[in-house]
C-alpha cells in the first residue's frame, strides 16, 4: 500500500476515538437540526451495519470460525453471562423501573437480548477474542429470538408476550450475519488464488473506522428525532442503563473466571453481556400499539447510552481484565493492530 494511501488510514485508527465521539456529535446535530432525514437515514442502518460487519468477517479466516465453533468454554460462558446473568440483573432493576407499561417493556426487550454486531468491533478495540464472537453471534441470535417471548411473559405477563414477532430476528441474521460472511468468505477465497483479490481485501480491511464512523452516525441522526416529546421517560431510564454498564461489566469477568478464560475471550464476554441489541429490536418496539409507543424512545436512549459506554469500555476493560502476556492487544490501539492480531493470532 502507497504511503499517501496509508497516511489518512493510518491517522484516523490512531485517533479512532475522537473520530467515533464527532460522528456522535456530528449524528446528533444533524438529528436535531433535520429531523426530517431520520426516516431516510433509519433506512440505511441495516446497510452500513452490513459493510461494517462484512469488513469484520473478513479479517478471520472461515477455517478460524470452524474451529471456534468447538471451543465450548466460552460459548457456555456466553450462553450463561446473556441468558442467565443478564435477566437477573434485570429482575433485579425491574422493580425499580418506572410503573409505565410502555417505558418497562421498552427496558425489557433492549436489555434481553445480546448484540451480534458492532460489539465485534468495540470488543476487538479492547483486545477482546472477535473470532470467538463471530462464531457465537448466530447462536446468540437464535437464542434471543427463542427466549424473549418466555421472558416477557415472565416479567410482563400473557398480555405482552405476543407482541414479539420472529421477523425482524430473521430478517436481521440473513442481512447482517448471513450475507456478510458469504461476501467475507468468497473474497477471501478470491485473494487467496489472485493477488487482484488481496488488493481488493487488503483495501476493504482500511475501511473499519469509516465504516463505524458512519454507522454511529447514521444511528444517531436517525434515532434523535424518535425522542420527540418523550424525553422525561427516556431521562428516567437512563440511570439504569448505565447502572447496567457498570454491573455487567464485574458480572462478566466473574462469569469468564468461572469458566476460566484466557484474556481475549474473558473480554469478550464482558463485551457481550453488556452490549445489547437495540438495533434489532428498534423494529419491534415500533411496531407495538400506540399506547405503547414510548417503548420505541426507550430503546432508542439504550442505544445512545451504550455507544458512550462502550468508548469507555474500550479504556477500562483491559484494566478489568489484564493481558495474561505483554504482547496482548492493548485498547485503543486502532483497528489495524487488532487486523494483524486476527490475522497472525495462533491456533491454540
Amino acid at each position: 500500500m502507497s504511503q499517501e494511501r496509508s497516511g489518512p488510514v493510518e491517522r484516523m485508527e490512531h485517533h479512532q476515538i475522537a473520530v467515533y465521539l464527532g460522528a456522535m456529535a456530528a449524528g446528533a446535530l444533524v438529528g436535531w437540526a433535520a429531523p426530517s432525514f431520520g426516516p431516510g437515514l433509519e433506512h440505511a442502518i441495516n446497510p452500513v451495519l452490513g459493510a461494517l460487519l462484512f469488513v469484520t468477517f473478513l479479517q478471520v479466516p472461515a477455517a478460524d470460525l470452524v474451529r471456534s465453533l468447538r471451543d465450548g468454554r466460552f460459548l457456555s460462558a456466553a450462553l450463561v453471562v446473556n441468558f442467565v446473568v443478564v435477566p437477573l440483573v434485570v429482575t433485579g432493576m425491574f422493580v425499580l423501573l418506572p410503573a409505565d407499561r410502555a417505558v418497562r417493556i421498552g427496558v425489557l426487550l433492549v436489555l434481553l437480548c445480546p448484540c451480534v454486531d458492532y460489539v465485534i468491533v468495540f470488543s476487538g478495540l479492547a483486545g477482546g477474542s472477535g473470532r470467538r464472537l463471530l462464531a457465537a453471534t448466530p447462536l446468540l441470535l437464535v437464542a434471543q429470538m427463542l427466549l424473549l417471548p418466555g421472558f416477557l411473559y415472565l416479567f410482563m405477563g400473557s398480555a405482552l408476550a405476543d407482541v414479539v414477532e420472529t421477523g425482524p430476528f430473521v430478517e436481521a441474521f440473513v442481512v447482517l450475519i448471513v450475507i456478510p460472511l458469504a461476501l467475507a468468505w468468497a473474497l477471501q477465497a478470491w485473494a487467496a488464488r489472485r493477488p487482484a483479490g488481496r488488493k481488493v481485501s487488503d483495501a476493504a480491511t482500511t475501511t473499519m473506522v469509516p465504516l463505524m464512523a458512519a454507522t454511529l452516525f447514521v444511528v444517531v441522526a436517525s434515532q434523535v428525532p424518535e425522542l420527540g416529546d418523550s424525553l422525561a421517560d427516556v431521562a428516567a431510564v437512563i440511570p439504569f442503563y448505565a447502572a447496567f454498564l457498570v454491573i455487567m461489566a464485574f458480572a462478566g469477568k466473574l462469569v469468564a473466571l468461572l469458566f476460566r478464560l484466557d484474556t481475549p475471550a474473558s473480554r469478550a464476554v464482558v463485551f457481550s453481556g453488556a452490549t445489547r441489541n437495540s438495533l434489532v429490536v428498534l423494529p419491534l418496539a415500533l411496531a407495538l400499539p400506540d399506547a405503547l409507543s414510548v417503548a420505541a424512545a426507550v430503546v432508542v436512549a439504550q442505544t445512545l447510552v451504550e455507544v458512550l459506554g462502550m468508548v469507555l469500555y474500550v479504556r477500562l476493560v483491559p484494566r478489568l481484565v489484564p493481558a495474561d502476556k505483554p504482547s496482548t492487544v492493548r485498547a485503543g490501539s486502532g483497528a489495524r493492530p487488532v487486523r494483524r492480531a486476527l490475522r497472525n493470532r495462533p491456533g491454540r
